[in-house]
């Protein structure tokens, strides 16, 4: 299979298109509401028509009640929940059998010890998306452009999939790749946001580009 390449936080129409003609697997659209990435669900909506049945469409939550999946899920009809906040694998199970949707589940990363959760999220999760952990007074989990020490994934079960995110941008995504797999690790994806951006939630339609050329080369070799 080869690797899925996820674009996360898109707004805009142009952004959309400029991801999905690029060959993009999976489009995030962002629904915390204090990310510089939020849109809300009725624009999600517009935008989600652009892609449905091209790509796939991801909602990214944090910590989300069950009214707020049940409004996304007949608003947007994506194609896949984004747990990003602190749900626990009881929640994300839960969830993926409440409302019939796939599940990825992002953990954060800086240390070793944080992967020990990774075995019981993936026992419930369809993905796991392994990000680097935020700055302490962060104001949203995720999209900051901070890379975690990659060696440190060499602790994981052998064989278990996952997708890597966390300061990943068009120079060094192709680098990831190589190195965790030079590990014999399981990637089969990656997922950027701020990497393919201009300023903070504004998309930079040549990274974009860029960034999934790169992750394809790399892929490839």
């Amino acid at each position: 299979m080869s690797l899925l390449i996820k674009i996360c936080g898109l707004s805009t129409e142009e952004s959309v298109d400029a991801a999905v003609d690029a060959g993009a697997d999976m489009l995030g659209l962002n629904f915390h509401p204090r990310s510089p990435r939020y849109v809300t669900p009725e624009r999600a909506a517009m935008l989600a028509l652009l892609a449905h049945g091209r790509t796939q469409i991801v909602a990214l939550l944090v910590d989300p009640d069950d009214a707020t999946l049940s409004h996304l899920l007949s608003t947007l009809s994506p194609d896949l929940w984004q747990f990003h906040g602190q749900e626990s694998f009881e929640r994300v199970r839960d969830a993926r059998a409440v409302f019939g949707l796939p599940a990825m589940k992002a953990i954060g990363v800086s240390t070793i010890s944080d992967l020990a959760a990774v075995p019981a999220y993936s026992a419930v999760s369809d993905h796991i998306l392994l990000d680097a952990k935020p700055p302490k007074d962060a104001a949203y989990p995720g999209g900051h452009g901070r890379v975690f020490d990659w060696t440190i994934l060499s602790a994981l079960p052998p064989g278990l999939p996952f997708m890597l995110s966390g300061g990943l941008t068009p120079e060094n995504v192709g680098e990831a790749i190589r190195t965790i797999r030079g590990m014999g690790l399981n990637l089969i994806g990656v997922d950027v946001s701020s990497g393919v951006e201009s300023a903070p939630g504004v998309k930079d339609l040549g990274k974009i580009r860029a960034f999934i050329a790169a992750a394809r080369e790399a892929d490839a070799a």
